[in-house]
């Protein structure tokens, strides 16, 4: 006579086969490539197409260089750089602006003039940087004829500067931060409602096939249920950790993110909240599974929980714009929001370490509770084979 399994083997021996059948299937592998391949494809095509802050117009210059030079010094310091090529005459370089090859061509003109010569229309930054180009060579010009050395004065009059002293200076990063929130909000949304009717409907299936009363006569139910749990909730954490790392190597890779820490303290944050929030929907979703007998019949107990998924995505969604506003700061200690909301929060880093640890507790409590609850509906149903077992019925009230 063998000797009976422990409860933690159990438990293993269903999560490993979960797992492994859904990590099997072939749609599974091909779904998983073309989404990777997209994500990773996506970025590098966002990274080569997209305009950035770091375009410099080409100005070309006939005649004397020397105010290259400056061009260039005061293109920096307004922020709208500009790169200096010579050319050979003036219609050599009307023929580059008209081809393209250059954005303007300066032509010297009498008195210290230039003409700037453009194919439509000038720019309103790259105006003011040749005009403030044009007036500082004046002036050294001037100051040199009447003997005053312009070194020497630049020097005298160097620490007259201003230096501006913001009460909420911006975040260089804001923007990195948004698109990091975004991603964990969509994602987070997508894998909890997608693996979680993985549960109810694996569920389902063995319940209408009879396999649970083979399974129930070797196993205790709570055992099937955390077996089931962990199994699928294991295959939605490698496919998460795979997305999420394609993404953020790509993104680094590119330099379409260049918040290294940010990034890599926001995927280890994904999933473990991810883990947390998933926990808290997979037993419900077993729970409401085991009331059915059909998997048509899934959305008739699985609708209050997928309606509540999605007023945690909307109301996630609506806090990228303001992640410390009242609403985040007020629905992200309450579970199940806190699962997405506080992802968010740590993206935006505006959430504190004491209200992540918190949270954290908050959300292991309040699962540890329905665990035991839906434990109690899945033991009573998952053996009621025919009509739909009512919440009523299934929590034990008449």
């Amino acid at each position: 006579m063998s000797a009976p399994v422990s409860p933690a083997r159990a438990i293993g021996l269903v999560a490993r086969r979960e797992f492994l059948t859904q990590v099997a299937k072939k749609s599974f592998v091909i779904s998983n490539v073309i989404i990777l391949l997209a994500i990773v494809g996506g970025i590098v095509a966002y990274s080569l197409f997209s305009g950035g802050d770091e375009d410099r117009a080409t100005v070309g210059l006939v005649g004397d260089q020397s105010l290259a030079a400056v061009l260039v010094a005061t293109g920096d310091a307004t922020g709208t750089p500009v790169d200096v090529v010579p050319a050979a005459d003036e219609q050599a370089a009307r023929d580059q602006v008209g081809s393209g090859d250059l954005d303007v061509a300066l032509i010297p003109g009498t008195g210290g003039s230039v003409t700037a010569v453009t194919e439509s229309e000038l720019s309103s930054g790259l105006r003011t940087v040749i005009d403030a180009a044009m007036m500082q060579q004046a002036q050294a010009g001037a100051l040199a004829a009447q003997g005053v050395d312009p070194a020497e004065l630049a020097a005298a009059t160097g620490g007259a500067v201003v230096t501006v002293d913001a009460l909420d200076p911006p975040d260089p990063e804001k923007g990195q931060r948004v698109a990091l929130s975004v991603a964990v909000v969509v994602l987070l949304y997508m894998q909890i409602m997608m693996f979680g009717m993985y549960v109810a409907m694996g569920v389902v299936e063995e319940k209408s096939s009879r396999v649970v009363e083979l399974l129930l006569s070797t196993l205790r139910p709570l055992q099937l249920l955390w077996g089931k749990v962990i199994g699928i909730g294991a295959v939605g954490l490698v496919q998460l950790t795979a997305y999420g790392v394609a993404g953020v190597a790509a993104g680094l890779a590119t330099g379409v993110l260049t918040v290294t820490g940010t990034a890599l303290g926001v995927l280890a944050g994904t999933l473990g909240w991810f883990v947390l929030g998933f926990a808290f929907f997979a037993v419900l979703y077993a729970a409401a599974g085991s009331m059915v007998s059909r998997q048509e019949d899934v959305n008739a107990t699985a609708s209050p929980l997928m309606v509540l998924i999605v007023i945690m995505f909307f109301s996630a969604f609506s806090s990228v714009s303001n992640p410390d506003g009242t609403l985040s700061n007020v629905l992200s200690w309450i579970p199940p929001f806190s699962a997405i909301l506080m992802p968010l929060r740590i993206a935006a880093g505006v959430a504190s370490p004491v209200q992540v640890v918190v949270t954290i507790a908050l959300m292991l409590a309040v699962t540890a509770a329905l665990s035991v609850l839906a434990a109690k509906i899945y033991q009573r149903s998952i053996l009621r084979i025919g009509k739909v077992v009512s919440w009523r019925e299934a929590l034990g009230r008449s």
